[in-house]
C-alpha cells in the first residue's frame, strides 16, 4: 500500500495539515498509519476520494457533524443527504434575503406598497395518524395537530409515553395563545425564540418525570421532538432526535431535519429531550409555497418505508393513513406516527 506523508497528502488533497489533524481527531478522516515513535501521520492514496469529498462539502459550508454522517453513507444515499442539506440552505437564505430587503427598505424609508401585486394569503391544511405498529406492546409516540402547531414526539424508556406527552404539552400554548410574538417581518425572529423557549420548557418537563429516581439522568427515559409552527406566512421548525420533517416541493422530496444519532446506522441518539442528553434543538425558518407538502414522522415510518416510496405516496396525494399503512405492510416493528400538511391558498 502506497503511503504519503501528511504534507504530501495535504498538497494532493488540497486540505491543510492542520485540517487533516482536526479531521483525524474527529474520526472524520483517519490516517492509514501513525508512526508509534514520532506520531507522524501517513495516508494511503486510496483515501484521496474521501478527502476530496470532505473538502468539497466544507466548501458548501456543511457542518463537520453532517459531513461525518454523509461520508458514512452509500453514494446514492449520500447524494440525497447533500440535496436535502442544500434545500435547507436555500430556504434559510431566502428567509434572510427577504429580511435583509425589509430592513433596507425600513431603514432608508423606501417602503412603498403601491403598484405591488396583492399578497397571496396561504393556509396550512393537515391530517394526522398514529399507530402502535405490529410488535411494540404500547404506543409511546405523541402527536399534535392544531390550528398552527404540528408536532411529533417519539418517547423511549419505561415512561416513554409520559415523556413524549409532556414534551408536546409544553408546546401547546403556542397553538392556544391568541397571538404569536410576531411584529411584522422582524417578528419572525421572535417566533424562533419563542419556539426554542418552548422546547427548552419541554426538556425541563421531561427531566422532571423521573421524580428523583435518576431514570432520566441515566438515559432511560426521554423523547424526540419535531415541530412546525405556522405564523401565517412562514413555518418555524424545531427539531431534536431522529423523528423527521420532510418537504415535498415540485415533485422532489427533501429531508429538512438531521437525525441526531451517534452514527447513521445506529439507533442511539446523540441529542434528545431527557435521557441525560443535549437538549438544544435545531431551529430554522421555512419559506412556504403553494403546493408544498410537509411531513412530520417518527422513525417507525422511516425505518421501514424508504424515502423513494414516501415520495411516491406524497406525490400521489397520500395522507398519513396511507403512509402508516405502508409501514404496517413492511412489518412495523415500531410505533408509527405521521402528520401531513399541505400549503394552499386561503379560501376567501
Amino acid at each position: 500500500m502506497e503511503l504519503l506523508t501528511i504534507g504530501a497528502f495535504a498538497r494532493v488533497s488540497r486540505l491543510s495539515p492542520k485540517a487533516l489533524r482536526l479531521y483525524d481527531e474527529l474520526a472524520l478522516l483517519r490516517p492509514a498509519r501513525v508512526d508509534p515513535d514520532t506520531g507522524y501521520r501517513y495516508y494511503a492514496v486510496g483515501q484521496l476520494g474521501r478527502a476530496r469529498l470532505v473538502a468539497w462539502l466544507r466548501r458548501l459550508g456543511m457542518p463537520l457533524a453532517e459531513i461525518r454522517a454523509v461520508c458514512a453513507l452509500a453514494p446514492g444515499e449520500a447524494a440525497r443527504e447533500i440535496g436535502a442539506y442544500w434545500a435547507r440552505v436555500e430556504a434559510e437564505t431566502a428567509a434572510r434575503r427577504d429580511l435583509a430587503a425589509f430592513l433596507v427598505d425600513q431603514l432608508t424609508g423606501t417602503i412603498d406598497t403601491s403598484g405591488r401585486e396583492p399578497m397571496m394569503m396561504l393556509e396550512l391544511k393537515h391530517s394526522a395518524r398514529t399507530d402502535r405498529g405490529l410488535v411494540r406492546p404500547a404506543n409511546q409516540d405523541t402527536l399534535y395537530a392544531g390550528r398552527r402547531l404540528l408536532a411529533v414526539a417519539d418517547g423511549f424508556g419505561p415512561a416513554g409515553l409520559a415523556a413524549s406527552g409532556a414534551a408536546v404539552a409544553a408546546l401547546r400554548y403556542l397553538d392556544e395563545a391568541e397571538t404569536l410574538p410576531v411584529d411584522g417581518e422582524l417578528g419572525e425572529l421572535g417566533v424562533l425564540g419563542a419556539l426554542e423557549d418552548a422546547v427548552r420548557a419541554a426538556g425541563a418537563a421531561v427531566a422532571e418525570l423521573a421524580g428523583g429516581t435518576g431514570e432520566v439522568g441515566t438515559g432511560e427515559v426521554g423523547t424526540t421532538l419535531t415541530a412546525l409552527l405556522w405564523t401565517g406566512s412562514r413555518l418555524a421548525l424545531a427539531h431534536i432526535g431522529d423523528s423527521r420533517a420532510y418537504l415535498l416541493r415540485g415533485g422532489e422530496l427533501y429531508r429538512i431535519t438531521q437525525d441526531h444519532r451517534v452514527t447513521p446506522q445506529e439507533l442511539l441518539l446523540s441529542k434528545a429531550l431527557g435521557g441525560g442528553m443535549d437538549p438544544v434543538p435545531d431551529l430554522r425558518l421555512q419559506e412556504p409555497r403553494e403546493g408544498d407538502r410537509y411531513l412530520l414522522c417518527s422513525d417507525g415510518l422511516t425505518e421501514t418505508v424508504p424515502d423513494a416510496l414516501i415520495r411516491e405516496l406524497l406525490v400521489a396525494g397520500a395522507g398519513p393513513g396511507e403512509l402508516v399503512a405502508a409501514a404496517l405492510a413492511a412489518g412495523a416493528p415500531d410505533n408509527v406516527t405521521c402528520v401531513v400538511a399541505d400549503v394552499a391558498v386561503a379560501a376567501g
